[in-house]
């Protein structure tokens, strides 16, 4: 598994998911999860494999997901450094 700055130097970003689902015995009750994971925009493979995940395992149907996906390294943000500076 790769480090989470190689994932980033890589194109990935952090997404976040709000999910609102009803419980599974009270269908008149919304509750809501977090998911958070390091993705590519704009596929976004792995929040919609947990969402088919969800929906095939998860007993609380689902209501709608709200999510947002950010780079945490831009272009030109990373640089290699190959000496240092001091000044007394």
């Amino acid at each position: 598994m790769p480090s989470e700055t190689e994932m980033m130097l890589k194109g990935y970003g952090l997404t976040t998911a709000e999910m609102t689902y009803k419980m599974p015995d009270h269908k008149h009750v919304l509750n809501t999860f977090v998911w958070q994971d390091y993705d590519l925009a704009p596929d976004h493979q792995r929040l919609f494999s947990f969402i088919e995940y969800w929906q095939k395992n998860i007993e609380g149907p689902l209501h709608s997901v709200r999510f947002v996906h950010r780079k945490l390294i831009a272009p030109g943000a990373w640089r290699h450094v190959s000496g240092e500076f001091k000044y007394h």
